[in-house]
């Protein structure tokens, strides 16, 4: 239970209807800008944006205000362009709401703008000069200094069939590279492209690949940056010095040194989908899934 206890004030008090302290749609921020504006003296000229300054409301309080007062045709304005093309906003606000008819029909009844006089200058010192043109540079005839369009970027180099088929088998030589992404096809293509130009041979190059592969068991998160990595540098091929021994040599590295897991081993010459390495006994070209069965 709540109590009420008024004195009705003598002096400096400003007579406002309820439908305005009890708006639903008006802030209680709103509600203070229009009833400070209100109670205001006769002839003041104070703009909202003061007015909200005195009252301690902040500017995006104040925005969400006027929005409100303008909204629900408390406040009013219009731009007018005075005498010396000086932009003036006129601002209107009432203790009733206005539709735009009426407040243009109020603001027309409003005196017209005083003349704004000009600013005094201060003379210049000295008596008037031709501008100088010292520390221009001379223009230069057109003819000298044709607009030539910029060069297009040279074209991409297209990698060979044999190098995009090459690459296109890198995800099958291990589990590490089997989610190469997409995208990183050509790159690894025209990558492969230079190794091939090189002279170095397809069994070459993916045992250069396999032999950058982790063998103790590190995961490959990145595998078509790995690729990228081990395909970058492309080193001179370094022929093989010749062999009196028919015996099998191993497979074929383009100067690179085996792991221990690869040494001796040699790629399958038979119909496979992907590369195939063996360990050859003697001089065998084929796996012992490829070489004939003997009875």
């Amino acid at each position: 239970m709540i109590y009420r206890h008024h004195i009705a004030p003598s002096r400096a008090y400003t007579q406002l209807s309820h439908d305005i302290i009890r708006h639903p749609r008006l802030s209680s921020d709103a509600v203070r800008l229009l009833t400070w504006q209100l109670s205001l003296p006769d002839g003041a000229r104070e703009p909202l944006s003061r007015t909200a300054e005195r009252a301690n409301i902040g500017a995006c309080a104040f925005t969400r205000a006027k929005r409100q007062l303008k909204d629900e045709g408390f406040v009013h304005e219009r731009r007018l362009q005075g005498p010396g093309g000086h932009w003036i906003t006129q601002q209107l606000v009432s203790s009733v709401p206005l539709s735009d008819t009426e407040a243009a029909k109020l603001l027309g009844q409003l005196p017209p703008l005083p003349p704004v006089p000009p600013s005094p200058g201060l003379p210049a010192v000295g008596a008037p000069t031709t501008p100088s043109t010292d520390r221009y540079p001379t223009p230069t005839p057109p003819e000298n200094t044709p607009n030539q369009p910029p060069k297009p970027p040279a074209p991409p180099i297209e990698p060979s069939a044999e190098a995009r088929a090459l690459a296109a088998t890198y995800p099958h030589l291990s589990p590490d590279l089997r989610h190469i992404p997409t995208a990183m096809h050509p790159e690894l293509a025209q990558l492969t492209d230079r190794w091939l130009d090189a002279g170095h041979p397809p069994t070459a190059i993916r045992t250069h690949i396999l032999r950058g592969l982790p063998d103790d068991g590190t995961p490959v998160h990145r595998p078509g940056g790995l690729l990228r990595h081990l395909l970058r540098d492309v080193p001179p091929v370094q022929e093989d010095a010749p062999s009196s021994s028919p015996a099998p040599a191993p497979l074929p590295t383009g100067g690179f040194r085996l792991s221990p897991r690869l040494l001796a081993s040699r790629e399958c010459q038979g119909d496979h989908l992907q590369p195939t390495l063996f360990r050859p006994l003697g001089d065998e070209t084929h796996c012992q899934h490829c070489r004939p069965r003997r009875h």
